[in-house]
């Protein structure tokens, strides 16, 4: 499977195309549909792609942040008609900096203008980031023109390394109660594989895989990369941002040192992201490209994390 999440500016398209794509509704809640504006996270899907789509808007980065965070591949709009705009920028620059170079940029609405200008454009702005080399394609969701194209450029991106060793470390990103199961949590499974009957430990907590599903189907054990929802048992009470973890396999980090990039000098106090977690935390610089983190509660973190 392929799990690819959505990115560009507001009023793009992006929700829009993923209906075209998949026939499923990626708004899930009746105010976003109300106001034809996605607010927070969506899940949709096809056979072999599922897909997270993430807010556009200036004042819900912060959700587009846990969309994009555990997720290592990108489906870019930029509307024929409105061109590149401020949230193209800013979301470019979130996935450069968590190093996501795989996906594909589709300029939609192209039934509204003509897309050649503003493909030539994005070619540009891409230039120099992680997002350089991904193919670009022209679409409509209301014609249907080009739809086949992406379609098979999306199946193309080349699959994560699926890393079935690996130890399990799932960012949660969405909590619900099923009648008669107990708590369901979701997220993106970047590597390892989860099995029914599994011990997991959930902060300070002792869990058991009750159940798992994947695109809506029961399974027994679920290998990365995938989209999961995993029935647990225990007195866990999870919520976003929490990672559901391999006992024994992660070290809980408070303090930790990192190296920075940009022209500024971050703050002293920020939010920090990481999977799909956002935390307050104090920042000491070290160096002129290294700083101390101290966050709130311990993480699992490892070298490499972005």
């Amino acid at each position: 499977m392929r799990v690819i999440a959505t990115a560009g500016h507001v009023d793009h398209g992006k929700s829009t195309l993923l209906r075209a794509l998949t026939g499923m509704e990626p708004d899930r809640w009746e105010e976003e549909r109300r106001r034809g504006l996605t607010i927070d996270l969506g899940y949709v899907w096809t056979e072999d792609l599922a897909f997270v789509d993430v807010p556009g808007h200036e004042r819900f980065v912060g959700n587009m942040l846990a969309g994009v965070g555990p997720v290592t591949a990108v489906l870019f709009a930029v509307a024929a008609d409105a061109g590149w705009s401020v949230q193209s920028q800013e979301h470019l620059e979130i996935l450069h900096a968590l190093g996501v170079g795989r996906g594909v940029l589709a300029v939609t609405r192209s039934d509204l203008a003509d897309p050649g200008p503003v493909l030539a454009d994005c070619r540009d702005r891409l230039r120099g980031t992680t997002l350089a080399d991904v193919p670009t394609t022209a679409v409509s969701a209301v014609t249907g023109h080009g739809l086949d194209d992406l379609r098979a450029l999306l199946a193309a991106i080349p699959p994560a390394d699926p890393a079935p060793e690996a130890d399990v470390r799932l960012w949660i990103d969405r909590v619900f109660t099923v009648e008669g199961r107990g708590t369901v949590v979701t997220g993106t499974l970047g590597a390892g594989v989860i099995r029914v009957g599994d011990a997991l430990r959930l902060g300070d907590d002792d869990v058991r895989v009750r159940g798992l599903h994947s695109l809506n189907e029961a399974k027994a054990e679920v290998a990365a990369p995938a989209r999961v929802a995993v029935n647990l048992r225990g007195g866990a009470r999870p919520r976003r941002g929490h990672p559901l973890v391999t006992p024994g396999r992660w070290l809980d980090v408070r303090v930790l040192d990192v190296r920075v990039s940009g022209a500024d000098r971050p703050p002293e106090h920020v939010t920090w992201h990481v999977g799909t977690a956002a935390e307050p935390a104090r920042l000491r610089a070290l160096g002129d490209d290294t700083v101390r983190v101290t966050l709130p509660r311990p993480l699992p973190l490892r070298v490499g994390d972005r």
